[in-house]
Formats: structure tokens, sequence, C-alpha cells
């Protein structure tokens, strides 16, 4: 993908009539730059240098169009082609232990995630990374947009990424996204217990020609599975998942009271402080102090 962005690079510049010290000028790089590109060789392009060559010889977005492309040339095979099957997939199925899946991730949110990647080099970087991201998205918004079902652990809308500013707003897109007919979230309550993919995350895709493949990742790994056998058994354990996990609905009710005491946040007293606190207005009402959850009831003997 490298080599074909430079030929189109090359094309482009020899069509508009200028040099590689033109465009260079005109993209604000020296003309070796442009030499590494059109020949594939050096550091990929950036982001910002895709838009700005493309704004600099009229392609009508044909190198942005081509870069996330070129970018993924990074990233492992297994990791690459896990990509371009979703791209294809009619059915998306995932189960989500740690984080809020990337098709459904607020920018904000998306931020958070990617800037603590061990392999992150520059700011430039990681806003290419969340356009890269938030770019993947638009296969939900495509006329031939996939049906997705994602169940999220609990602790994956428990735990506040980027903040409860942002953790809030994430919140709110699961389920703005949830109310649209092609998307169904469901949430895996920690009172379910063990289940067979603990420690890790699953993805599960329909393909067009009706087979199936399955992809598995953890923290720094990933693996994609197109084996039978083992998609079918991968496949029945987020079957099981979905079962055990609460109804569409009651998840949505969850997702709402963890978002209401985020918003709450540090304002919400520690379970200490709510108990101290009844104690004074019990003995303010002349109710008598609170001893192992008991109370004293005037006129009659203390009960539970």
């Amino acid at each position: 993908m490298a080599a074909l962005f430079g030929v189109r690079v090359r094309r482009l510049r020899t069509a508009a009539g200028l040099t590689q010290a033109e465009l260079g000028a005109r993209t604000h790089v020296v003309s070796t730059r442009i030499t590494q590109i059109e020949r594939a060789s050096g550091a990929k392009p950036t982001l910002a240098l895709a838009r700005a060559l493309d704004t600099a010889l009229g392609a009508d977005d044909l190198l942005v169009d081509l870069w996330p492309y070129v970018y993924r040339e990074a990233f492992p095979d297994w990791s690459r082609r896990f990509m371009a099957h979703s791209e294809q997939a009619v059915a998306i199925r995932q189960y989500a232990a740690h984080l809020v899946p990337g098709l459904l991730q607020t920018e904000s949110y998306a931020r958070a995630v990617l800037s603590v990647g061990r392999t992150l080099g520059s700011r430039e970087q990681l806003e290419e990374r969340v356009d890269l991201r938030l770019g993947r998205q638009q296969r939900l918004r495509a006329a031939d947009r996939p049906e997705l079902w994602v169940v999220l652990d609990e602790a994956v809308i428990s735990r506040p990424v980027g903040g409860q500013a942002v953790m809030r707003q994430q919140l709110t897109r699961l389920m703005e996204a949830a109310a649209e007919g092609h998307i169904t979230v469901q949430v895996l309550p920690f009172d379910q217990g063990e289940h067979d993919v603990m420690g890790g995350s699953l993805t599960v895709l329909s393909m067009p020609d009706s087979s199936e493949i399955a992809y598995t990742e953890g923290a720094h790994y990933g693996q994609l599975i197109e084996g039978p056998d083992e998609v079918r058994r991968l496949a029945l354990s987020y079957d099981r998942l979905r079962a055990a996990a609460l109804p569409p609905l009651m998840s949505l009710d969850m997702i709402r009271s963890v978002m209401e005491d985020n918003h709450r946040g540090a304002k919400v007293p520690s379970r200490s402080d709510r108990r101290r606190l009844a104690q004074e207005q019990l003995q303010q009402s002349g109710g008598g102090r609170l001893r192992g959850g008991r109370r004293r009831v005037h006129g009659g003997r203390s009960r539970s």
C-alpha cells in the first residue's frame, strides 16, 4: 500500500507539472521526503502529510482515503487481516472484557485509551491512531452496515477511562448506540462469576459467504482464528456469555445507573460517612444510636 500511495503521488505530481522540491515547499517538507514517499522508502507518510498532499495536488481526498491502508502496514499481519475481515462482515459479535469496543468509542475515550500504548511515539501518532479508529466507525453508518451485538463486562462500564466526564460521555454514547436498530448492547454483571473467555476479549465475525471468523485479544496480543472447529467452539462460548448477560433493557438501566453515579462523583459519601450521618440525624431526632444494624423504637422493644 505504501508503494501504491507513492505511485499515486508521483502521477499526480507529474500531472500537476510540479518538481519534488516544489511539492515539498507546498506541503512544508523537504524534497527528499517527497522522494521517500514516491519510492515507498523511509517513514510512512503521516495523516497530516497525506491531507497536505491531497490539497496541494487537488486529489479530491484520494490520498487521504488511501492513507489508512498505508498506516495499517505497521500492524502485525493478523491484525491487518482482522480489520480487513471486519470491513466485510455482515454481523459482528463482540465480548469486551476491559474496554468499550473501538466501533462504539467516543473520540475522547479513544484518545485516552490509545494514549497509554507502549508503542506510542508522538502526539501526532496518537492523533493518527484516533482518526483511524474513528474512521472505522463509518462502517456502522454505511448502507451495508453489519449487525453489531456487544456484550460488555461490568468492568467496562465501571472503570472511568479518561476521567468522569469522558466516561459519562462514553456511557451516553453506548445508550444512544443501543437505541439503533442494528446495534444490541448487553452487560455481563460481576455476579455471573467465571466464564470461558475470562482474561481477554472475543469477536466473532459472520462473513457474506456464511463462514465465521473469530478473533481473541489481550492487552498486548491478538489472534485471528479461522479453523471451523475452533471458531464454532468460540462462537458457542460467546452465545453462553450473551445468555448470561442482562437483557438489553436491563443492561441499559445498569449503564444509566452507573452514569448517574459517575455524575455525582466525589459528592457520593462513603458507606462509613453515610452511617455516621444517619446516626447523627437519629440522635438529633431523639431516636437513639445505631448499633449493629438495630435502632430504638419508642414505646416498644428494639427491632431490626
